[in-house]
């Protein structure tokens, strides 16, 4: 439970520093390399990184010093807090608390600054003249607009909406997904921007026509 929640808040935090690393790189292409320089990358990596893994451990210290007495089956695939919650029996609304608040900070936060950086990028990009250069920036976000819309439109669907038995069920598939399938898209989805490996799929798709 530990892991899962840490990767899984390290996810949120890294996609909202590349997204930021993104908008340096368009709207600000001559200072790229003084304002994201290596020092900075290291330190974003290492905040992104011990945020998510203490934030997790506060998390799973309050949610596992809970009493437990029975039935103790989760219906789910792996123990995610809100289903281990759910098998508490006290009033579980302080651990709650400190669960939506570490959200706000570890997920919408970075949400937030993924949605303001791709505004102005959006901004600047229309304001290049060429279809060749406006094709240029949009390619260099594909790969991370790809995997935030499928790590984040996963998660939402999965805890925006209300809570049922029928719910539960099908959110048990969609946890899979954004915790398994996703993750492991994710060097497929970045690696295709690299061109030997987009010529190797071409010919692996023609041998398969063949």
């Amino acid at each position: 439970m530990y892991l899962s929640l840490s990767f899984g808040m390290i996810e949120c935090v890294l996609l909202g520093v590349m997204a930021y690393d993104r908008y340096v790189a368009i709207c600000h292409p001559l200072h790229y390399t003084v304002i994201m320089d290596r020092n900075t990358c290291v330190q974003l990596a290492a905040i992104s990184w011990s945020s998510s893994f203490l934030s997790s451990m506060v998390i799973n210290v309050l949610t596992l010093r809970l009493p437990y007495c029975g039935p103790n089956v989760l219906n789910h695939f792996f123990c995610e807090v809100p289903s281990v919650l759910r098998l508490a029996c006290t009033d579980t609304s302080l651990t709650e608390l400190v669960v939506f608040i570490f959200s706000i900070i570890i997920v919408f936060i970075p949400f937030l600054l993924i949605v303001v950086s791709y505004a102005r990028i959006l901004l600047s990009v229309l304001k290049i003249r060429s279809a060749s250069g406006r094709q240029k920036s949009l390619s260099t976000c594909a790969s991370h607009l790809t995997v935030v819309v499928l790590f984040y439109g996963t998660a939402i669907f999965m805890y925006m909406r209300p809570q049922s038995k029928s719910s539960r069920a099908g959110g048990k598939i969609i946890a899979v997904f954004y915790t398994v399938v996703t993750p492991m898209l994710n060097p497929l989805i970045y690696s295709l921007r690299n061109q030997d490996v987009k010529g190797a799929l071409r010919r692996a798709i023609a041998k398969q026509r063949m």
